[in-house]
């Protein structure tokens, strides 16, 4: 390890502790901010350690590891908000999950990458595939939503559920392949010291999640936002800080497929896997979360999934794109602030 890198240990470390005072000794809007902060710091390290993992795997298999991880902290941060009762804020986080990744996180790498790099091309077969199983991952939460079938609303959801976790399961080995733009850098960390780093910041974050969830109900109302604004952007953009660091300096870095890889992957797994393990996980607490979401977060899970296809298909990116999935994703954030 580098001596930033053990700086960065360090300071992610005090972050954590510190989330961990604000929650124990300070104010909920205070521990609801710091945590947050240990959030991301948690995330960066992730990050570290999963770039040393992409050394040894190649950028495919690295990036499905790298978003599993990455979507730890959504899973617990799911699981304690339903045991609270906040069925809305995990059905807004669960849809932002979604959107942060593949409209807010992809457009500011396309916007960097763009600027930085020009005109950035990837895999275009595989960006066609990812592309389609976003709009049928999309359509298949939004269908309970916009069907007449309210009686059935839970046992819909359960099917659709069983059918996102199918194609997750099928689809997963074509993600483990390599990216066209990998590139076979030495690692410096040894196995033990990268597995030791994930375990950690695992833990960490499980916690430090547990802490966010606490101060999560008393900063709504402090601040005065709506349960859909509050898990749609903040719990959702928290939980994803992973991808918006390294997705972000991947595209920096001129490498589009491996941060295609992380960002969109990240975005799948939590429509095809982490969906379906909170849907069916909650059937073990006595709010039993179902996939009927309000018209809007549905329409705009729809509407995000093929503006998003219509992007990536060409197998190309530009700033200008980027400026525009950014520019839509704050549309959108701005019209849950007073709820739906």
């Amino acid at each position: 390890m580098t001596r930033r890198e053990l700086i960065e240990i360090l300071v992610t470390a005090l972050l954590v502790l510190t989330g961990a005072l604000a929650h124990f000794f300070l104010g909920s809007v205070v521990a609801f901010v710091l945590t947050a902060f240990a959030l991301a710091a948690l995330a960066r390290l992730v990050g570290h350690a999963t770039e040393q993992l992409g050394s040894r795997l190649g950028t495919g298999s690295a990036g499905v590891v790298q978003s599993a991880l990455g979507n730890l902290p959504e899973l617990f941060i799911a699981f304690f908000a339903l045991n609270k009762g906040l069925f809305d804020v995990v059905q807004a986080a669960l849809v932002g999950s979604v959107l942060a990744n593949s409209v807010l996180v992809l457009g500011i790498a396309f916007v960097v990458g763009g600027a930085r790099n020009g005109v950035q091309r990837f895999d275009s077969d595989r960006a066609r595939l990812i592309s389609t199983l976003a709009v049928l991952a999309a359509a298949t939460m939004a269908i309970p939503s916009l069907a007449p079938a309210a009686p059935h609303a839970e046992a819909l959801s359960l099917i659709c559920a069983g059918v996102l976790l199918v194609i997750f399961v099928v689809t997963l080995p074509s993600f483990l392949r390599a990216g066209s733009d990998e590139e076979q850098v030495p690692p410096r960390w040894s196995v033990m010291q990268t597995t030791v780093v994930l375990a950690v910041a695992g833990l960490a974050a499980a916690f430090t999640s547990d802490w966010f969830v606490n101060a999560l109900t008393p900063a709504i109302h402090t601040l005065h936002m709506s349960e859909e604004f509050a898990g749609l952007v903040i719990v959702a953009i928290a939980g994803n800080a992973v991808e918006n660091v390294v997705g972000v300096q991947l595209a920096a870095e001129n490498r589009p497929d491996f941060a295609i890889s992380v960002i969109l992957n990240s975005s799948l797994q939590v429509a095809l896997a982490l969906t379906p393990i909170v849907v069916f996980g909650s059937l073990f607490f006595n709010t039993h979360l179902t996939l009927v979401f309000p018209t809007l977060l549905a329409l705009v899970l729809l509407i995000s999934g093929i503006l998003g296809a219509l992007i990536v298909d060409d197998g190309q990116s530009t700033w200008q794109e980027g400026a525009v999935l950014v520019g839509f994703y704050v549309v959108i954030a701005a019209s849950f602030w007073w709820g739906t």
